[in-house]
């Protein structure tokens, strides 16, 4: 057995157990056991965060669970409806917690344009921006601004609205002394795509589509987006940090997507590597809320700790290169002139 294989096994076995990393937490570890002995000690009061995704799922759970700490949580969503079904529910458990909700389809820069302007109008702060949205296509599809959907929703919607929002961020963390953080939900998945692969023409307007193959580029490319940005953050001191998080394999409509792909039969045969809902939102809650990720900037997590991405997800040339190549396709998108 070589020793990347033993160091592999061992972190199988690690996971398989539940057992605690050096944070305290582990793979078993739920989004209220990580946020419960913070909240003992050091969350700040008025604390406000932005979650994509939060109408159902991992996101959803994120934001019940800091709104049950204290945040102000505002939620885009598509389906407004569903997105008061979720504020009446987190309000039942937690009466006193303050939640928006605005319109936001993150496939659309138009819309994602309107969310910013609408959330800036407000004139809330902003601590906390959780890019936690995503989406997985079995058949090859095109968003209004003909990009394929899956790395339009997962990563290029999310840049933009970082983007937009991020100055908010940086005034908010000057004002007030609080260290803002985002965090782009990613996953391991990402170590799959091979740089030679790994092509922004392609992945905007694929001539082969493969919707898992999309998704693992996309997740890389969330990744790459935190690394370069971690690095501009830091280049201009801002009080601002972005890390990564692998919030484990779950259950969820992510995963209902690939159905026919991934059988019940296999998921049956996998639940031990499975993780509940609440599991899968702990990595997210810890990495927004805990005082041990102070000043960590451009890191990756799984499980509650820091962990190591692949070497692709950590070439800096590489996460520079994408970042040059998204925003001149953001600039001749929004500002192209009508034919």
């Amino acid at each position: 057995m070589s020793w990347k294989q033993y160091i592999s096994m061992k972190e199988t076995i690690r996971y398989l157990a539940g057992i605690a990393g050096p944070s305290g937490f582990g793979s078993k570890s739920t989004a209220e056991q990580v946020t419960e002995s913070i909240a003992d000690s050091s969350i700040p009061s008025h604390l406000t965060a932005i979650i994509t995704g939060a109408t159902s799922g991992i996101g959803e759970e994120t934001a019940r669970v800091l709104a049950k700490r204290g945040l102000r949580i505002v939620i885009p969503a598509r389906d407004l409806k569903r997105a008061l079904q979720v504020k009446e529910s987190i309000q039942k458990e937690s009466p006193q917690a303050e939640i928006i909700f605005l319109k936001l389809d993150l496939s659309s820069f138009a819309s994602i344009k309107r969310f910013c302007i609408d959330f800036l109008s407000l004139e809330l702060p902003l601590n906390i921006l959780i890019n936690n949205a995503g989406k997985f296509c079995q058949k090859l599809e095109f968003t209004e601004d003909k990009i394929e959907m899956t790395f339009a929703t997962n990563y290029l919607g999310h840049f933009l609205m970082t983007e937009m929002l991020l100055e908010r961020m940086v005034e908010t963390s000057a004002r007030t002394g609080i260290e803002g953080r985002i965090i782009n939900v990613s996953s391991v998945i990402h170590s799959w795509v091979k740089k030679e692969r790994f092509h922004f023409s392609n992945m905007v307007g694929p001539k082969n589509y493969n919707g898992t193959c999309a998704y693992a580029q996309s997740k890389l490319a969330n990744l790459l987006h935190a690394k370069e940005m971690a690095r501009q953050l830091k280049a201009r001191n801002a009080r601002v940090t972005i890390n990564a998080v692998h919030p484990g394999i779950v259950k969820t409509g992510i995963i209902r997507d690939h159905k026919g792909m991934i059988t019940d039969s296999l998921f049956f045969l996998a639940s031990k590597l499975l993780k509940s809902t609440s599991q899968g939102a702990s990595t997210t809650c810890f990495v927004a809320l805990s005082p041990r990720v102070n000043g960590l900037n451009g890191k990756y997590f799984a499980d509650c700790n820091e962990s190591n991405c692949s070497s692709l997800a950590n070439d800096g040339s590489e996460a520079k290169k994408l970042w040059k190549q998204t925003q001149a396709l953001l600039q001749r998108v929004l500002f192209s002139t009508p034919k």
